[in-house]
């Protein structure tokens, strides 16, 4: 008998999980495939998650037509925190006799050696994973596996699509269409539940022109994917990408900007940053400070910035569909350290600001100063 483990959040669950679990079904030869969504996650928290309960009916949907799979709720009457390891002892000895794997995609493979006790996990099943768009770093997790713990991981052919959970949540947040990423009944599940909407968000789509909605889904969807990097929850970080750009085609003096007021010397392209803040708070209702001085700096930066701050600004400036000098340099740094990046990507500007002998807009040389100092460069 040959048994598999897919375990996740799966919140929610998406196409990409269906076509890895139906090609580990025919390339493993797999008799039961055990789908388990994790009941407290280790790694989730602080996520916009969905409970277990409506993450398992979307699971149910999603996985039905494959006959060899089933959805277990074993994580949750287990209780407590859901680590892998415990799982997988718990059906090593329900399935003494079987070939076991434990099913998992490129991230969860590059992440592996973090995981609690994963050497306990591999004394009873092998992985067996897939890459997901490029094979390259794949192969470098698989090698890193392999040595670190002398396992051999079972590759997949299938190769995933670049779809995440994240970005699901943030685009059924902004009320974006989502059923090209979902199976048409968990869409419809979402739907009917209103899980993850942020509806008092809906109305920010049509303050803006259709390329600069397309930035802003993208900052959030970057936001939302590091938000616990800025210990910031996934609405807030949301929310603030949401509104960065929303007063960009207004007007002062005029329609919502009626009554605002810019601070003095601000340049134009600067202006929307403050605008921006003051629509959220009047037009919006936001009231969270930090949501708000975030979108009040996203284009200058300010002085001692907040991880908050300087999220929204680094996501604004290295969305995916954004190409400048340096931009690629600059999403590697973000990915180790956020306020690494913040310098390397102030300093890029200043310099580049100094170099055309255009002037540097105050708060941002401040900004600047302050981030350098804080690395102590020389």
């Amino acid at each position: 008998m040959k048994i598999a483990i897919f375990g996740g959040a799966f919140n929610p669950v998406h196409g990409e999980h269906v076509h890895l679990a139906r090609t580990a079904i025919e390339e493993l030869g797999l008799d039961k495939l055990i789908i388990m969504p994790t009941a407290i996650s280790p790694h989730k928290r602080g996520k916009a998650m969905a409970d277990f309960f409506q993450r398992f009916e979307m699971c149910r949907l999603a996985f039905r037509e494959l006959k060899q799979a089933e959805v277990s709720n074993y994580e949750l009457t287990r209780g407590g925190v859901s680590y892998t390891y415990l799982t997988c002892e718990h059906f090593a000895s329900l399935y003494p006799d079987a070939e076991r794997y434990l099913l998992i995609g490129a991230d969860m493979l590059e992440n592996f050696p973090e995981w609690k006790n994963p050497e306990e996990i591999l004394k009873s099943f092998r992985l067996a994973a897939c890459a997901r768009e490029d094979i390259k770093p794949f192969l470098g997790y698989k090698e890193i596996v392999e040595q670190k713990f002398s396992a051999d991981v079972k590759t997949l052919s299938y190769v995933g699509e670049k779809v995440s959970s994240t970005q699901i949540r943030t685009y059924a947040a902004l009320g974006e269409d989502i059923s090209r990423y979902v199976n048409p009944d968990v869409c419809q599940y979402i739907r009917r539940k209103g899980l993850y909407a942020m509806h008092g968000l809906w109305g920010v789509k049509q303050f803006l022109k259709p390329e600069r909605w397309q930035h802003t889904l993208r900052v959030a969807v970057m936001c939302a994917k590091n938000s616990s990097r800025a210990d910031i929850s996934e609405e807030q970080a949301i929310t603030m990408a949401a509104l960065h750009d929303v007063a960009k085609y207004m007007t002062p003096g005029k329609g919502y900007l009626k009554d605002f007021v810019c601070p003095d010397g601000v340049p134009d392209p600067v202006v929307h940053q403050y605008s921006g803040a003051y629509v959220a708070e009047k037009v919006f209702g936001v009231k969270d400070r930090v949501v708000l001085e975030a979108i009040a700096c996203h284009t200058s930066g300010r002085e001692d910035m907040t991880a908050a701050d300087a999220l929204l600004y680094l996501s604004d400036m290295l969305e995916e569909g954004r190409k400048f000098d340096g931009v690629d340099e600059l999403r590697k740094i973000f990915k180790e350290d956020l306020f690494r990046c913040l310098y390397a990507a102030l300093k890029q500007q200043v310099e580049y600001l100094g170099a055309t002998g255009k002037p540097v807009y105050g708060l941002t040389l401040k900004a600047y100063q302050s981030i350098k100092e804080k690395t102590n460069d020389k």
